[in-house]
């Protein structure tokens, strides 16, 4: 028995922040945006939207494409370091903006790795068959927990909600493999305390040393290397080698890091799915909006092999390899 993806959804907050526009709020301009991310605009929520609304309508389409129900689902899994509450979860919000009642809803919190995480959740449960039909929600709002002073940093993060629905099927199509793993050690490369959080579009000033704090360079090092060789090991574990893989649909961070992780593993960048350019780091969320992107636009194709990695806060990092 296997989790098969049978349905993808996404949705992102309609405001559009420009490199343009954020030069008027921080010393920088689109050019060294660019040369050293690759991204050229975000989408951010404003003050009053709530990113369980991107939750709920990636959901539901998910669900359309699956054609299935809410009522249908077994199991809610939301991957996310964004909840406007410690409690509930937002899985459970969720669970109830749908109308899944009496089902497992939970949280799984990895930061920007935690969609691959959850990954593994759902794959664990599909191999017991503890449940069948699984929906799988990676979301976040980083763009409320960053400095708007600090240009390393604000220029990077977008919101966003990608949701996918797993089928836990017999045959060898599904999620073949999920590697996780974590360094609390290098913990101090990227974190953000909890507490205060402003809309970029809200009056007021954030505490002193609030905002996510980033050592680039050193980050940039660890993820391609975490990147590459988690990737690696997740298509060992499915009897695998990165000549077999159709696509990768990495983590959108950082276009200079997709790419060296592509160059790593040999791929061309033609095997890469990336709208880093459009949404900037989405977190949990870059990578389901990234494959319901890649499937919408025809790109993934029956017993396709697909590789998804991430890296994020913790630190963390995984892998799934998929046979579409």
């Amino acid at each position: 028995m296997g989790a098969r993806i049978v349905g993808t959804g996404s949705a992102v907050p309609a405001t559009r922040l420009t490199n343009d526009d954020l030069s008027e709020r921080v010393a920088t301009n689109h050019d060294w945006i660019v040369s050293r991310t690759g991204i050229h605009e975000r989408r951010a929520l404003k003050q009053g939207e709530d990113l369980i609304d991107l939750m709920h309508a990636a959901s539901v389409q998910a669900l359309q494409t699956a054609g299935i129900s809410a009522k249908d689902l077994q199991a809610i899994v939301v991957a996310t370091v964004s909840g406007e509450y410690y409690f509930p979860s937002a899985a459970c919000l969720l669970q109830t903006r749908l109308g899944a009642d009496n089902i497992p809803a939970f949280d799984v919190g990895a930061a920007c790795a935690g969609f691959v995480y959850g990954m593994s959740v759902v794959h664990s449960y599909a191999k017991s068959g503890d449940y069948g039909k699984m929906l799988l929600v990676g979301a976040d709002a980083l763009s409320s927990m960053v400095s708007w002073k600090d240009r390393a940093t604000c220029v990077l993060f977008g919101d966003g909600a990608g949701a996918i629905v797993l089928d836990t099927q017999p045959g060898d199509r599904g999620l073949l493999s999920t590697v996780i793993e974590s360094s609390g050690a290098l913990w101090e490369l990227l974190y953000v305390r909890s507490g205060h959080r402003l809309t970029f579009d809200q009056e007021g000033e954030m505490p002193e040393g609030w905002g996510i704090k980033m050592k680039g360079p050193e980050l940039f090092k660890v993820a391609v290397r975490a990147l590459s060789d988690v990737a690696n090991k997740a298509l060992h574990r499915a009897g695998l080698a990165p000549q077999d893989v159709s696509l990768m649909v990495p983590h959108q961070a950082n276009l200079r890091i997709i790419q060296a992780v592509a160059d790593r593993m040999g791929l061309g960048m033609d095997k890469v799915h990336c709208n880093v350019q459009r949404f900037g780091n989405t977190s949990a969320a870059s990578i389901p909006i990234a494959l319901d992107e890649a499937v919408r636009a025809g790109k993934i194709h029956d017993n396709d092999i697909v590789v998804l990695n991430a890296c994020g806060g913790g630190l963390t990092w995984g892998a799934s390899v998929v046979r579409w």
